[in-house]
């Protein structure tokens, strides 16, 4: 799956190949949230191309793109009832040749189920979405995400509002489907350490521009992490996973 964008904000280039977890990272307005909506097609360059399969995307139909393509956001509008297991097979829609309620097979059903046991919402089907808590609804977000079953993934802070096992969990079923269906994943976070435990390459941006493409390693360095986020910090080997670790320095006065 190629997967490509250029220039979409200021001279970018992003190349998300199969199997493949790509970390966006930057301060506040660096233009990582736009960068995702572009990479979606909900925004249109207005130079450059984003690719789909090395076609521009916006020759493919919404519905194709969401059996392509499936999108982790920040937030969600829950205002009409539905129940996380409603929310979660309706993952499943876009494989649909039915247009009216009843569409879903038997396999639609049970991959809904699968994806609620891997995000460890068993219990919470006939919970209603505007009922969970923050990081509950996003747990239920990335499972209609992996309902799809689509090779991009993109997604937009997908640990925020959760707890730090569930931050962990929910990285590790991105990782997961990386390693084991050839997908690719394209994560935009402000956590520093996780985009370094869970990634191949990261993105560094500031200002709607890239300081810094490549391996965790050659890019969370203190001296690139100072420059765009104007801070010190220290950078050392996780002594299990040997991934960088970042820690601030905050001088004393």
């Amino acid at each position: 799956m190629n997967y490509e964008l250029r220039q979409a904000v200021v001279d970018v280039s992003l190349r998300a190949e199969p199997g493949e977890v790509v970390a966006i990272i930057g301060p506040n307005g660096a233009g990582k949230s736009t960068l995702l909506r572009t990479l979606n097609g909900t925004l249109m360059p207005t130079s450059g191309a984003v690719l789909l399969d090395e076609k521009p995307i916006q020759s493919y139909a919404r519905r194709t793109i969401a059996r392509r393509i499936a999108v982790v956001a920040q937030e969600a509008d829950f205002r009409f009832p539905v129940t996380v297991f409603e929310f979660v097979l309706g993952g499943r829609y876009a494989w649909s040749n039915s247009r009216v309620w009843g569409w879903e097979s038997g396999r639609d059903v049970e991959i809904a189920h699968n994806v609620l046991n891997e995000t460890e919402l068993v219990g919470f089907e006939s919970r209603l979405m505007n009922e969970l808590s923050g990081g509950e609804r996003q747990r239920a977000v990335l499972a209609r995400a992996l309902a799809t079953e689509a090779k991009v993934l993109l997604l937009d802070e997908p640990t925020a509002n959760l707890d730090l096992a569930h931050q962990a969990t929910m990285l590790r079923l991105v990782r997961a489907r990386c390693d084991t269906r050839k997908t690719a994943a394209v994560v935009v976070t402000h956590d520093v350490n996780l985009a370094a435990e869970f990634s191949d390459r990261v993105m560094l941006l500031k200002d709607g521009r890239v300081i810094k493409t490549g391996s965790p390693h050659e890019v969370l360095t203190p001296e690139l992490l100072r420059s765009v986020f104007d801070l010190q910090v220290l950078v050392d080997a996780h002594p299990i996973s040997g991934a960088p670790r970042i820690t601030p320095v905050h001088r004393q006065g």
